[in-house]
């Protein structure tokens, strides 16, 4: 290994690794606001963010290359047992359900931006074709470009520099809430950061909050194209039905207890 990290290495490498996916998407959407159709404006939006989020992730390949650095221990890019990845996947669901009903009373608060429903014009299934394309990008790329950047890497550094992984978590936390640049989920994302910390540390694996991270992507996704048929069975009186609330209760104990159960027999 060549010279020692130091912390303005580790920020200098993840603020280089979003500027480029911003410069990269804005580079893309200007360009095809500028020369495609009026029409073809989502697709271009969608190029945008697609080509974007793979590029989060170049700059610090490209350092980890020229350190010879392995990617396996540096990212944490470790695997999980089925246990593990199922104990996940139930606490994931409860964690959701109550994100989501925060978010609800959030939105009571305070008047959402109008940004937020272009947003979502952005991520309607126009097509089967733009379906799958979202899948992959919304719901595969983006949170493991995310995760590799923000748990494998930020805050795995941050946890051996400092030797305290409560502050760790926080501070990473922190900086993933701030680089998505939306106040009005400023809180939201702070939470769901520090939960996939949390995953990331105790399983030591960025699998763990990548399951996480893509089952909220996925859901959110789903409801902005089928809420008038979900909320049905889902939401009561603008919220989330208390029965669901209750069900979301029960998967984070019977979650966490399982995950912890689960480590502590792999260990």
């Amino acid at each position: 290994m060549s010279r020692t990290l130091t912390i303005k290495n580790v920020f200098g490498i993840v603020i280089l690794s979003v500027f480029s996916a911003l410069m990269v998407g804005t580079i893309i959407a200007s360009v095809g606001i500028v020369y495609l159709p009026e029409n073809d404006n989502n697709v271009t939006n969608f190029l945008a963010l697609f080509i974007g989020q793979g590029f989060m992730v170049i700059p610090l390949l490209l350092f980890l290359i020229a350190r010879k650095e392995s990617f396996i221990d540096r990212l944490r890019i470790r695997n999980l047992s089925l246990p593990v990845i199922l104990s996940t996947l139930v606490l994931s669901l409860g964690i959701i359900i109550l994100v989501d009903e925060f978010d609800r009373i959030a939105s009571l608060l305070f008047t959402p931006p109008e940004h937020l429903d272009q947003l979502g014009y952005m991520l309607k299934f126009d097509s089967f074709n733009m379906a799958v394309f979202l899948m992959f990008g919304i719901v595969v790329l983006a949170p493991l470009g995310e995760e590799i950047l923000f748990r494998g890497f930020l805050q795995k550094f941050l946890e051996e520099h400092w030797q305290d992984v409560t502050r760790a978590v926080l501070v990473t936390s922190l900086f993933f809430a701030i680089i998505h640049l939306n106040p009005f989920w400023l809180i939201q994302i702070y939470m769901l950061g520090v939960i996939l910390g949390f995953l990331a540390w105790r399983t030591g694996s960025i699998w763990a909050g990548f399951i996480l991270h893509a089952a909220n992507n996925l859901v959110a996704l789903l409801f902005t194209n089928y809420n008038q048929v979900l909320d049905d069975i889902y939401t009561w009186q603008g919220h989330v039905a208390p029965w669901i609330l209750l069900i979301g209760g029960g998967c984070i104990y019977v979650g966490f207890n399982w995950l912890n159960k689960t480590i502590k027999v792999d260990s």
